[in-house]
């Protein structure tokens, strides 16, 4: 994988994700827009044309969900054999980019806290530094996250 400002020499070692429930406000958007959707349609059961308003409120679900979808997928992390880069989408017209030198790593953990955390496989990663801390919140299967960050930070230095 090649990314955008990727530096001569550097090579990708690992990209991850949050957990894909980041996304989950989407979904819950779609069921409850639909939901409304159907009230027309309750009401006047006897009018064709409800249906049409159902699936005008069922487009407007699909765009929120993609929306959602949208800002979970172009959200990674990437690490290098030089760096840990950030990339959050956070609209459609708004990303933020953070890079950090595994040289500039002082220490790492990672916490798995809850039951919806345990059954779901999501955690938070914290990165100190000497300038400050970096979180990396509700990380997919952070444990191997954690350890692949490890490797390659201990490799490094």
């Amino acid at each position: 994988m090649e990314f955008e400002g990727q530096r001569e020499g550097e090579e990708v070692i690992y990209v991850f994700r949050r957990h894909f429930l980041t996304a989950i406000k989407g979904i819950l958007w779609l069921v409850l827009v639909a939901g409304l959707g159907v009230i027309p349609m309750v009401l006047w059961p006897d009018n064709g044309q409800m249906f049409f308003v159902w699936l005008i409120f069922f487009g407007v679900g699909i765009l929120g969900a993609l929306y959602s979808w949208l800002l979970w997928y172009f959200s990674f992390y990437v690490v290098t054999n030089q760096r840990l880069r950030q990339t959050r989408q956070k609209g459609l017209f708004n990303k933020s980019v953070v890079d950090l030198e595994l040289s500039k790593i002082m220490n790492m953990s990672y916490g798995v806290h809850g039951v919806f955390a345990t059954m779901f496989d999501y955690g938070a990663i914290l990165i100190q530094t000497e300038a400050g801390d970096l979180m990396l919140s509700m990380v997919s299967h952070p444990e191997t996250v954690y350890n692949e960050l490890e490797n390659t930070w201990h490799d490094k230095n």
